[in-house]
């Protein structure tokens, strides 16, 4: 079977995931990091220098499509071959017609799915023709080569590991397939099915086409999509008033320090199909602004949430977005730090801005240091517990404090420290 032999996209009787699989790289969606520009794959494709590779990525990220797509911009004859299917007997079939195509001027892609499926001797078979140039073998595994597949054949080749589609790429696909479908949706519930789909675009595929089944007056609507999920869907506009409102109503639990209220409506907002990296970026701003020194770690806890859902995806990555929400409720609260900043702000926005102090200014030249640049700095680290009595405010300003902590968690320490501080400066 060659690539020109697959039935034609417009078949209705296809499955919708095959009935969209685009018929150019341009079409591909998804998979930046090795097709864009620049990048070594492209490269390789722009000076037709196909080489033997392992396609390794999540279902659905696009392995069998991007490996028949390769086999048509370079021309070649394209044998898909399937690891649970096939054996020996049927490998030596194929790569005698390979070698045939060989001889007549004609390369040969071999496209195995599942490769990590065959074991070390039906691996070991695709050694010589692989060695020879008699094929280009593409292989495609959802496990890591580098423990599934042999050594000797993984030396061969070129690994690139595809990753999980992103909720826009998904998304995209989506709206491509309701033109196909001449069907309409809300763009929240493309969205909704993309977040489900967790990266797999088959997966995507195979809800919209069960939920296009039950569509009415030629629009896909809530409920065919919850039939098809067999879920509740919770919709909202990203840009709308029930985005604000819920983000709100997170931050409000989180501030009122109610752990079960926050996890309510985080939840909301997953299962609505949110974005995640939004929900972290709050989660963070709540650290800062309603926690601050109270308890420094809960900025870290933040950020490292943050990192960490970037990094997982979804849905694992929920968990650590759940974990920080429950961290910032139960930490103790202060806006000390918001306020402070809040109050230099103001007095800087209306008051006139006075020259540095001159004991404050650094005599990088011989010339700054003779016009009194410096003069007067007293070097902290050679006072008593590193604190001098030097003023480093403007005269106008001196004895102002805009940082008034509270007697809650950390800052309650910071407090004391700052007190000590004042009654040494005091006291010299």
């Amino acid at each position: 079977m060659t690539l020109f032999d697959i039935p034609p996209a417009e078949d209705p009787g296809r499955p919708l995931a095959e009935r969209l699989r685009p018929a150019s790289l341009e079409d591909y969606v998804g998979q930046e990091h090795i097709l864009g520009p620049g990048k070594p794959l492209r490269r390789q494709i722009e000076q037709d220098r196909l080489t033997s590779m392992i396609l390794w990525g999540p279902p659905g990220a696009g392995k069998t499509t991007l490996a028949r797509l390769l086999a048509k911009r370079s021309n070649a004859d394209f044998v898909p071959f399937s690891a649970v299917m096939s054996g020996i007997k049927e490998v030596k079939e194929v790569m005698a017609g390979a070698e045939r195509n060989r001889r007549m001027g004609m390369r040969t892609v071999i496209f195995v799915d599942e490769i990590h499926r065959f074991n070390k001797s039906q691996q070991d078979a695709f050694l010589p023709y692989v060695e020879r140039g008699d094929v280009i073998l593409i292989g495609a595994t959802t496990e890591n080569p580098s423990f599934e597949v042999n050594s000797a054949l993984l030396s061969r080749t070129r690994v690139y590991a595809l990753r999980p589609l992103t909720v826009e790429e998904t998304s995209a696909l989506l709206r491509r397939a309701l033109a196909l479908l001449d069907l309409r949706a809300a763009p929240g519930l493309l969205d909704h099915i993309a977040v489900f789909a967790n990266g797999d675009a088959r997966s995507a595929y195979n809800v919209l086409e069960l939920a296009a089944a039950a569509a009415a007056g030629g629009e896909i609507g809530n409920q065919a999509v919850e039939d098809a999920l067999q879920r509740k869907v919770l919709l909202y506009d990203k840009s709308g008033e029930e985005h604000y409102n819920l983000i709100s109503a997170l931050h409000k639990s989180i501030r009122s320090s109610d752990p079960d209220a926050a996890l309510y409506w985080l939840a909301r907002m997953l299962e609505a199909g949110e974005d995640r990296l939004y929900i972290a970026r709050r989660l963070v701003r709540m650290a800062v602004e309603d926690i601050g020194l109270a308890d420094p770690r809960a900025l870290e806890q933040a950020v490292a949430a943050k990192d960490c859902a970037h990094f997982l995806g979804i849905p694992e990555g929920d968990q650590a977005l759940a974990q920080a929400a429950i961290y910032l409720a139960a930490a103790p609260k202060s806006d000390a730090a918001y306020r402070a900043l809040n109050l230099a702000r103001d007095t800087v926005r209306t008051q006139t801005a006075e020259p540095v102090p001159m004991h404050l200014r650094n005599a990088s030249t011989r010339a700054m240091k003779e016009w009194g640049y410096g003069e007067g700095y007293q070097h902290a680290h050679e006072f008593e517990d590193a604190v001098s009595n030097m003023e480093c405010l403007p005269p106008s300003l001196e004895g102002t404090q805009f940082y008034s902590p509270l007697q809650r968690g950390v800052e309650a320490r910071i407090a004391e420290r700052l007190a000590e501080i004042k009654r040494r400066r005091t006291a010299s």
